[in-house]
């Protein structure tokens, strides 16, 4: 692995995502190295010649002097790279940024697939509706080791009920779903008693990850080839779409709100958490931002 120190002139970066005012990652890099990553395309602007995966860069800013003026805005923290990655234990940038943060008044979205996120507790807890997200799109560690270094699955659930017993909103991000291999019912199933959202997205193949993936599914699971040919290929949706009609039957049984493109609902606690879709956001359902399926 290779870490490098780098200045830069702010971390807090303005959004175009939907979800936040502002994005922020404080390292260049994940050690995490994820097959699926869509952020990988991110190497190309690094001048680094090694894979992705296998370096970091540890982002150092001026101090944030005014940082009142965040007041009422939301910061998304690890939008292209995870800000509890294993090498914040040792140099504790975003932590750093949490306490420059501390008291101006801005909301915080963490996602992370990392237990790490713990430690913060402390500060995260000081934030106006704070919410932890873990990314989780299997039970099987076998295959979550084939995909990315990160913490165990049953690690990231621990931590979950922990964050969320602790009164702070959780999400479960179901991403990306493996069509053929991930089963979104018995990881909700696993989290509904730690989380007050679930959020659900395809596997999307774009970028130098397609071929790599696609690779290994042909090495892995040959039986799968044909399906994600019909996805990939000839870009079918008729795998996402009978999917969604089966998590739509389940939420119904379950009493769990489900809706699409939606990031406006959470469940209280105690409550069964509420389900989003984000399949293919509005191609599989013309319907979804106009709030008339829910």
């Amino acid at each position: 692995m290779k870490i490098k120190d780098i200045d830069v002139k702010s971390v807090m970066t303005r959004s175009n995502l939907p979800v936040s005012d502002f994005s922020v990652n404080t390292y260049i890099g994940c050690e995490h190295a994820c097959k699926y990553c869509y952020a990988s395309f991110m190497k190309r602007f690094t001048n680094h010649p090694e894979p992705w995966g296998e370096f970091v860069d540890i982002k150092h800013w001026p101090d944030i002097k005014n940082a009142s003026k965040y007041a009422g805005k939301e910061a998304f923290f690890g939008s292209a790279t995870d800000c509890y990655q294993p090498c914040e234990k040792e140099y504790k940038r975003t932590r750093k940024l949490l306490e420059e943060l501390k008291g101006s008044g801005i909301r915080l979205s963490i996602a992370t697939k990392s237990d790490l996120v713990l430690r913060d507790l402390d500060l995260i807890r000081t934030f106006p509706k704070a919410r932890v997200s873990f990314s989780i799109n299997t039970l099987d560690e076998e295959f979550k080791d084939e995909m990315d270094a990160a913490v165990s699955i049953k690690r990231r659930l621990a931590a979950m009920k922990e964050i969320y017993d602790a009164g702070i909103e959780t999400t479960c991000f179901i991403s990306p779903i493996f069509p053929g291999i991930t089963d979104p019912i018995e990881i909700i199933e696993a989290a509904k008693d730690r989380c007050n959202l679930v959020w659900l997205e395809n596997l999307n193949l774009r970028g130098d990850y397609r071929v790599r993936i696609l690779d290994w599914i042909h090495e892995n699971h040959p039986e799968l080839d044909s399906l994600y040919k019909e996805i990939y290929s000839t870009k079918s949706r008729q795998y996402w779409i009978d999917l969604d009609d089966r998590i739509r039957a389940y939420t119904a049984k379950e009493n769990m709100l489900y809706l699409r493109d939606d990031d406006g609902h959470r469940a209280d606690f105690g409550k069964p958490p509420v389900v989003v879709n984000y399949f293919y956001h509005e191609e599989v359902k013309k319907s979804a931002k106009k709030g008339t399926k829910k």
